[in-house]
């Protein structure tokens, strides 16, 4: 532990959804405002070792860090919210806990003593949090699921314990709840979280701030109702208001004065909170002067959570052209030859995200293909990319039949197949694969190096040569078909450093079409959008007013 580290636990009641990754973000960020350096970290309650290989529909995004942890989607508001730097211990699940409790136990780390939840588990949960500790003034740890959970336990028991273990000064609790508005009744109810915090304390933790979720500001007197049955100071209790937009949380929690009183809390001397830059940036996102349509061809469509860092990449696009961004979902296994022009044309950019398996496939094709002939803005990421390359080699470089190895292991033309042998940056050694490894193990995770072309849509954008980018994906480009590509019109503009490994490609003759293998959403912040999000929206709104135009 760093010399005066403090830490703030995060925990959440009566329902999921509540918000308590963004309240943990906007609390990390409010911190950063007055100087604090700070770092957050997500303990989750399911057994999976990481969401790598769940269903995007049950769990949503899989964030990826630059060490190539595959990590809660929370992870991203952390780092759009503030500049802490995340990676692979920022993130814990009781799979991969008990899994290194497992691993000590067969290795004969615990000299034959019986392995139990009390104190082995929570011992490791302890050593999981210390190990973001160092060269931080705040640590800000928010634990997943709802109090009354079985999974939540032990964390539950966890964090009681590290109050304890590193003194009471230095640790404080901060538990967001539900203050629903029955609207028959016309009157706003606390016995929820009235229950929520009785469920709290019965673990043997009492809550020293209350974030109360509600419709509105919570008037005094109800404050001091909820202060009263919950055993918290009076001006502990906090109205976290629903808002229009993600980025007013931490200014709504400024207003009510949450940040003073975590720092009283903590015994922490800072300076004022600096947010005007904050608070432009708000106005912008509010109150833009244009608006443009993206279409998002995929196959999550069903839960936008699945894009969560793609959809706030391309809003802080909007907010960097004054613009905002109306985002209309297709589900890419509806689109056929007879309805692409009707689910597509009313937009004014493309955007195929990544994505697993072969269904919807053929749409996103369709997608790709009617963005090139309408010269459309299209923007391809991962597995966008993919279809773009597909789309090129079947109706421009006359191979009809040319697929993915994911989709179709006998195409005749594999332009984009699986790499059997490849040098892993983040592991510093050469890895092999092939169809049978484990799902979770066989891809290029995490921050890679990427060389720009010069006189490209890439070089335009960044305006360096070279760049790092995160991956999460199996397949690559096929090099064998580069040169018969490149002759059909596509233009490859970023490869690795030893042009191995392609990119990015773009198309000639074209507004703006450029497909990447990496995910540059997970880079983007609100008050620094990604490059490639920055000019695809450029482009796209650039688009909208030629249409515009064109109907007058």
């Amino acid at each position: 532990m760093a010399e005066n580290t403090k830490y703030i636990f995060v925990t959440g009641g009566v329902l999921s959804s509540l918000g308590k990754g963004l309240a943990s973000a906007a609390i990390g960020m409010l911190l950063e405002s007055r100087g604090l350096t700070v770092t957050i970290q997500k303990l989750d309650p399911y057994i999976n070792v990481d969401p790598g290989t769940m269903n995007p529909f049950q769990h949503g995004e899989v964030f990826v860090t630059d060490d190539g942890a595959e990590t809660d989607l929370d992870l991203g508001h952390y780092e759009r919210f503030t500049h802490a730097k995340l990676g692979k211990n920022n993130n814990f699940t009781t799979g991969k806990i008990y899994d290194q409790v497992i691993t000590k136990e067969r290795k004969g780390e615990y000299l034959g003593g019986t392995v139990q939840v009390i104190p082995h588990i929570t011992d490791e949960i302890k050593k999981s949090i210390m190990l973001v500790s160092n060269n931080t003034d705040v640590v800000i740890v928010e634990i997943g699921g709802t109090i009354g959970d079985i999974e939540s336990l032990p964390f539950l028991e966890a964090i009681r314990q590290f109050r304890t273990d590193v003194g009471s000064s230095n640790v404080i609790y901060i538990h967001l709840t539900l203050v629903p508005y029955i609207k028959t009744a016309c009157e706003v109810k606390t016995k929820p979280t009235q229950h929520s915090v009785k469920e709290l304390r019965s673990i043997g933790i009492q809550p020293d701030i209350l974030l109360c979720r509600t419709e509105s500001y919570l008037s005094q007197e109800i404050k001091n109702k909820i202060s009263l049955f919950c055993n918290v100071d009076p001006d502990a209790v906090f109205t976290a208001k629903d808002v229009d937009c993600i980025y007013e949380v931490p200014l709504v929690y400024n207003k009510e004065g949450l940040g003073d009183k975590i720092l009283k809390k903590l015994n922490i001397w800072a300076r004022a909170p600096r947010l005007d830059d904050w608070r432009e940036m708000v106005e912008k996102y509010k109150n833009p002067r244009f608006s443009v349509n993206i279409a998002i061809v995929g196959k999550y469509v069903d839960l936008t959570e699945s894009y969560k860092s793609l959809n706030e990449a391309l809003a802080h696009g909007g907010i960097f052209n004054d613009a905002r961004v109306t985002l209309n979902y297709v589900d890419s296994s509806t689109l056929t030859e007879k309805n692409v022009m009707e689910k597509l044309s009313t937009s004014d950019g493309i955007l195929v995200p990544g994505g697993f398996g072969s269904r919807g496939i053929e749409g996103k094709i369709l997608a790709a293909k009617y963005a090139r002939e309408n010269k459309v803005p299209y923007f391809g990421i991962c597995l966008g990319m993919h279809m773009a390359v597909i789309e090129v080699a079947r109706n421009i470089a006359g191979m009809e039949e040319a697929n993915g190895e994911e989709f179709d292991p006998h195409t005749p033309f594999p332009v984009i197949y699986l790499l059997k042998e490849w040098y892993d940056e983040q592991t510093k050694q050469v890895e092999k694969r092939n169809e049978g490894s484990d799902k979770g193990g066989t891809m290029r995770l995490g921050a890679y190096p990427c060389q720009l072309n010069p006189d490209t849509l890439a070089m335009k954008a960044y305006k360096t040569e070279n760049i790092s980018e995160r991956h999460r994906h199996r397949f690559e480009f096929n090099n064998e078909y580069k040169d018969r590509l490149v002759e059909a019109g596509l233009i490859i503009s970023g490869t690795s450093p030893d042009h191995e490994l392609v990119e990015i490609v773009e198309l000639a003759d074209h507004p703006w079409y450029l497909g990447c293998q990496f995910h540059p959403e997970f880079k983007s912040k609100p008050s620094n959008p990604h490059p490639l999000f920055r000019d695809f929206v450029k482009a796209s709104l650039k688009n909208a007013k030629k249409l515009e135009d064109a109907k007058k």
